[in-house]
């Protein structure tokens, strides 16, 4: 059975126990934003850039001030696991009361080099802070066992996601764990129709949604290889893996590169690779110090005399 979160609705008695989390609703309705109805997206949008004056409008001003009907606004809440408008302002005020500093406006060119600061920095911070959240201890304890004990470890990825896949392969190669990455959809197929169930494939997806990923997943899965996904929670690849842990991102690639989702995506394998290191102990730590001390040799050391052609070599670069 396949490990994904899905949304249950919340019941106004009871709201403190089912609730989403209070600090995560902003991030939740970046996530599902895309998925609504034209008319939702709307309404998705407004919340997003005016959360503290919706926390105080009555579901008709909202519906007005949007342009929509109250029936849209409440079909909006349902999608988020509501059973009505009360129950969401109700998140959403302790949402706003926990003073993360969420952001969903993007760059644009009128925008000051401040403001673009500014902007790019808050935005990374608040979906940190709002992934770190909602990552489920439980899905990330599995991940991290079937990581430690897997005979090699494959990590896919295509784009920016491959970026991130080249980066993983590199942590958990430190640790001396057999592992590989592929950004070749046609290494990836190969490959995965190769491996055994001691094997582990990390399949890494903003979107979910790639073709050549999710079958690349299913031939992994047929050779008995558990699969382990870092995509979007309510994506088709989401669903076919044996753990899904959930990167929930909105980012336009038009506006600028989706540098926010290869953040979260990095930080979560940073996560898993200390997370596996400790499960491993002490027989870690030799290891490291092994690989440390062969850096340390190649590095300069304060108060060596610099060769004529170091000197040259070096100002190309000064």
């Amino acid at each position: 059975m396949k490990n994904v979160v899905t949304l249950k609705p919340a019941d106004d008695a009871i709201e403190s126990a089912a609730t989403p989390k209070p600090d995560a609703l902003v991030a939740r309705i970046t996530s599902v934003r895309l998925s609504l109805r034209p008319s939702e997206q709307r309404v998705a949008s407004y919340i997003l850039g005016q959360p503290n004056r919706v926390a105080h409008m009555a579901i008709a001003e909202l519906a007005e001030a949007v342009g929509v009907t109250d029936p849209t606004i409440a079909r909006f809440c349902q999608a988020l696991g509501f059973t009505g408008y009360k129950a969401f302002k109700v998140a959403l005020a302790k949402s706003l009361a926990t003073g993360v500093p969420y952001v969903h406006t993007d760059v644009s060119p009128q925008d000051s080099s401040a403001d673009v600061i500014a902007k790019v920095f808050d935005r990374s911070i608040a979906t940190m802070i709002s992934m770190r959240n909602e990552v489920d201890p439980k899905m990330f304890e599995r991940a991290t066992d079937a990581l430690t004990r897997a005979r090699r470890i494959e990590f896919y990825g295509v784009g920016n996601s491959g970026v991130v896949a080249m980066d993983a392969q590199h942590k958990f190669f430190l640790m001396g764990m057999h592992t590989i990455a592929y950004n070749d959809p046609h290494w990836q197929v190969q490959s995965a129709a190769l491996l055994t169930g001691e094997d582990v494939v990390v399949a890494i997806s903003r979107t979910g949604r790639t073709r050549d990923m999710i079958q690349t997943c299913e031939l992994a899965q047929r050779a008995g290889a558990t699969v382990i996904a870092l995509t979007a929670r309510a994506s088709q690849l989401a669903r076919l893996a044996d753990i899904a842990l959930a990167v929930d991102v909105d980012e336009d690639p038009d506006v600028y590169s989706p540098m926010v989702g290869r953040l979260c995506q990095l930080t979560l394998i940073d996560a898993l690779s200390v997370a596996v290191a400790l499960k491993r102990g002490p027989e870690l730590q030799d290891m490291l110090r092994r690989a440390k001390e062969t850096l340390v040799a190649k590095r300069e050391k304060e108060g060596d005399m610099l060769t004529p052609l170091t000197l040259a070599a070096r100002s190309r670069w000064v």
